[in-house]
């Protein structure tokens, strides 16, 4: 549940970062609408990814795992242009780039904080 709530926070976290940081990359809509598409980005995230990344696992492993990037790419493409489009607007393969990097080092350091969160509770127990 914490792993989920983790996965959204850092979808709304980047798809903000994404918009405010990165040029080619453009929102027309509310703040609200923004959130909607971060949970959205979030749940994707959670439940597909692992389920395309067991899918791919011979692709990952003949490209010693750069074929993750793809997969989020693919998530980040999705979410943003074909579940919302005319919201948020991606303008070519740099931006979204950019995007999925900063969507990737939000997952991977709220990860490392509730691994070490849960290694902490489980030493102390």
């Amino acid at each position: 549940m914490v792993n989920l709530l983790f996965h959204i926070i850092s979808g709304v976290l980047g798809l903000y970062l994404a918009v405010k940081f990165v040029p080619g990359v453009e929102f027309q809509g509310q703040i609200k609408d923004l959130f909607i598409i971060g949970i959205v980005f979030g749940l994707v995230n959670f439940f597909i990814r692992p389920i395309l990344n067991a899918i791919a696992l011979p692709l990952r492993i003949l490209t010693f795992g750069l074929f993750s990037l793809v997969i989020n790419m693919l998530l980040v493409w999705l979410v943003a242009d074909v579940l919302f489009p005319g919201e948020i607007e991606i303008k070519g393969i740099i931006p979204l780039f950019w995007t999925t990097l900063i969507l990737w080092l939000l997952n991977f350091f709220f990860g490392v904080y509730h691994y070490k969160k849960r290694r902490k509770v489980l030493i102390e127990e």
